[in-house]
């Protein structure tokens, strides 16, 4: 059965602001009991604290974001100078999955660059699997960009047999492409889901300010500001057709994601997803191993 959680990029400023265990005590309150750590420096302290919300609150750490190097002068692990840091982590909070949140920018120049990059990564995940750990890419909507009439999502699929995916829906969607069929595709693949809803939003007032006031590139660019980010079933994605599909697929964790908040709290974000998606029948996929109940 797979798990709904959290993708704790969300929660960053939180876990900068209270620290790992009462960030995640606030994600137990509201029913999610996993977590997918990104975008959290991966220190002792953080990691002690993941540790003791794992036994005090039960949170499954369920997967770990790894980079496969650190562009200088930004913190963070990496594969390349962290292995074993990385490998001890994950086999301390029992995280058997690790996830590539991005391929470099420089990757993303040519066929060969992208080539290079996913065999790159290859070899670290067949160096992870000797670890009992798997790696994982994480897609945005430039992977759908062609090369040579292949996506690039597809060239790194084909040039890193050992990594699997972990399929982002908005992205999907702001790529061009249908999630439905996109997890189909990767079907076999796929041990990870981000759930981030899709919303075209109305025109803020201040828009049609602009126009009157004949600055219309500024206009435009409230225009194309309409497609954002929304909470779990506050948007135009048919999650009643995606879960599913994504559980066919081999998903085991299904992570709620908003990369922006318009405003709300990510509290108040959260636990509307939470809401939404257990108005749509998915309420047990919350639950954790330990619990017999949820807790809204």
């Amino acid at each position: 059965m797979a798990t709904i959680g959290v993708q704790a990029m969300m929660l960053k400023d939180s876990f900068a602001e209270v620290g790992a265990f009462e960030t995640l005590r606030k994600v137990s309150d509201i029913g999610y009991n996993a977590v997918e750590i990104s975008q959290i420096p991966m220190t002792a302290e953080n990691v002690a604290e993941l540790e003791r919300s794992q036994s005090e609150l039960g949170m499954d750490i369920a997967a770990l974001s790894v980079a496969m190097e650190t562009p200088p002068g930004m913190p963070g692990d990496s594969l390349a100078a962290n292995f074993e840091k990385i490998v001890d982590d994950a086999h301390r909070l029992d995280s058997k999955l690790l996830r590539i949140g991005m391929l470099p920018f420089g990757a993303m120049s040519s066929i060969d660059a992208v080539v290079d990059f996913a065999k790159a990564a290859n070899g670290y995940a067949e160096r992870l699997a000797e670890q009992g750990l798997k790696l994982y890419y994480h897609n945005h909507h430039i992977e759908f960009a062609k090369f040579e009439g292949k996506y690039m999502l597809d060239i790194i699929a084909e040039n890193s047999p050992a990594m699997g995916m972990e399929i982002d829906v908005h992205w999907v969607q702001r790529g061009g492409l249908d999630p439905v069929r996109t997890l189909e595709k990767y079907a076999g693949k796929t041990a990870m889901v981000h759930l981030k809803d899709y919303r075209i939003g109305q025109l803020p007032a201040s828009a049609m300010g602009l126009l009157q006031a004949g600055d219309f590139p500024g206009f435009m660019a409230e225009f194309k500001n309409v497609v954002q980010f929304a909470e779990v079933g506050e948007g135009n994605l048919d999650f009643a057709s995606i879960i599913p599909t994504a559980i066919a697929s081999g998903a085991e964790y299904l992570l709620v994601e908003q990369d922006e908040l318009y405003g709300r709290t990510v509290w108040e974000a959260l636990q509307t997803s939470y809401d939404n998606l257990t108005s749509l029948g998915f309420g047990e996929l919350f639950a954790a191993e330990n619990t017999s109940t949820i807790s809204a």
